[in-house]
């Protein structure tokens, strides 16, 4: 029987390039342009997306479904199909005007996590989700008059600045999640 404790597989904490996601010289990532503010806040934005895809790359349907810790429902994939339908609410409901359902309709708030097992199909979906979504946001953005459009938030407005910089931040944070899941997982860490 596997062993599924907190610390295993963990082996002996070391740093280095070959436990590194991509070497620097190969990291697909690039830094944000500094051109203009939009510019700066869209390339942020692509570099945290860019960097939740990465922390799950390389990775099969069970490792992506792989809980943290009892009694967290926090998973890999999880965290993806909760980006998904965040991008989905972001852009499409609260800045578009958008009346769409929820990507996973069940009723559960949790569904992006609770929902996350290891099934190959529900991998794709998610991926597909999100990609779709991510599409459909980074179009919306660049084609948007300015950063100050506006959008229905709940009950008041918020502009188009802002809900970039809400994004960056729960990428953010998300992906610190990311990092603790995928060295659980593999070993591998990175930045």
């Amino acid at each position: 029987m596997p062993d599924t404790s907190p610390d295993a597989g963990a082996g002996p904490r070391r740093f280095g390039w070959e436990d590194m996601f991509v070497a620097p010289d190969e990291d697909p990532r690039i830094d944000p342009p500094g051109a203009d503010e939009r510019s700066v806040l869209a390339g942020e934005l692509r570099y945290h997306r860019c960097t939740l895809e990465l922390k799950c790359a390389g990775l099969d349907a069970e490792q992506l479904a792989r809980r943290s810790v009892p009694p967290s429902t926090l998973s890999l994939l999880g965290l993806l199909r909760h980006a998904a339908e965040r991008e989905r609410h972001w852009f499409r409901r609260v800045m578009a005007g958008k009346d769409v359902s929820r990507i996973w309709p069940t009723g559960d708030v949790d569904e992006p996590f609770t929902g996350a097992v290891a099934d190959p199909a529900l991998v794709a979906q998610a991926w597909t989700a999100w990609r779709r979504e991510v599409t459909f946001a980074e179009r919306l953005v660049a084609e948007a008059p300015n950063l100050e459009v506006r959008g229905h938030r709940g009950d008041r407005m918020v502009s188009l600045r802002e809900l970039l910089v809400h994004a960056i931040g729960e990428y953010a944070r998300h992906n610190g999640h990311a990092d603790l899941l995928r060295e659980r997982i593999d070993g591998r860490v990175g930045r």
